[in-house]
């Protein structure tokens, strides 16, 4: 690690420590030249899928458009950001625990519907309609109609 104050390559580190709940290590060093201190976080760099759109052509993932699509769905519904940062985890997780270099984007919205579902129905219902491309009010009500009976039998 190169010291930021006279650039010498030469530093020690003092000391490490876990950031909490965060992938990440906190470190304190200090430059064998010039004797300066300074902190660097280390986080771990995990490459993520690529997605291939229903076009078939070919986007880097973006963590905000996920998100921005799911806050979408859920606005004016009583769902904590928490909550929706703990689905948007989720989904990621699951990307990259498929292993696959290439990931299609129906799957990742049915890793949204299924997360969506879990947490509110209104919605669930709202993406779905979207994502599904509804055409008319019978769509609408059989995808009701499904989640219905999804209720009833558990």
């Amino acid at each position: 690690m190169n010291c930021p104050f006279c650039q010498a390559e030469d530093t020690k580190v003092m000391d490490s420590r876990l950031v909490n709940e965060v992938n990440q290590v906190r470190r304190r060093r200090i430059c064998s030249t010039c004797n300066e201190r300074f902190t660097t976080y280390e986080t771990v760099e995990l490459i993520m899928p690529r997605i291939i759109k229903r076009d078939q052509s070919r986007v880097s993932f973006e963590e905000d458009r996920l998100r921005n699509g799911m806050l979408r769905a859920l606005e004016k519904r009583p769902v904590s950001t928490a909550a929706v940062d703990a689905s948007v985890m989720a989904i990621i997780h699951k990307m990259r625990a498929s292993g696959e270099k290439e990931i299609t984007s129906d799957q990742i919205g049915e890793w949204v519907m299924d997360e969506l579902r879990k947490l509110d129905d209104v919605a669930y219902v709202r993406f779905a309609s979207v994502y599904r491309r509804f055409q008319d009010l019978e769509s609408f009500k059989a995808e009701i109609e499904k989640m219905l009976r999804a209720t009833e039998s558990h």
